[in-house]
């Protein structure tokens, strides 16, 4: 029989973003801050699906409201921005994933991560150094 592990119900305030509300937080923060207009131009740069003005637009209208993303309205067209760093929003998912596929358990997370593709010496090296300033309580 298949143990069941405790799994952490603790989430934070912040809601998760979708793909698409990802993609566009990604371009967001690459940008520091951004028009809908410069936001389509980018994601269409970048990914193979061609996203209309509208659905930018709407996205980023429901990005607010989530708040995911602050507007500035004194400027004329409207500039948005990140409400959270890049980094916590991937600490936030990252928390999440680890919580939901990993029971919580970080050493889990990066195993499970390790293993799925091949690491590279300079990756691995990088890695060690990270774990020895844990060590040393950095």
């Amino acid at each position: 029989m298949k143990e069941k592990r405790a799994v952490s119900k603790k989430r934070s305030k912040q809601p998760r973003p979708t793909d698409t509300e990802l993609a566009i937080l990604e371009i967001l923060n690459d940008l520091k801050t951004g028009t809908v207009r410069q936001v389509l131009n980018q994601h269409n740069r970048i990914y193979e699906v061609q996203a209309g003005y509208t659905t930018i637009l709407k996205t980023i209208q429901i990005m607010t409201e989530k708040g995911l993303v602050e507007k500035d309205s004194s400027r004329r067209p409207q500039v948005y921005k990140p409400h959270l760093s890049w980094k916590k929003t991937q600490q936030i998912l990252l928390t999440d994933l680890m919580n939901k596929a990993f029971g919580g358990s970080a050493k889990q997370l990066v195993l499970g991560a390790l293993s799925t593709k091949a690491v590279s010496e300079e990756e691995l090296d990088e890695i060690e150094r990270f774990l020895e300033r844990i060590d040393e309580g950095e």
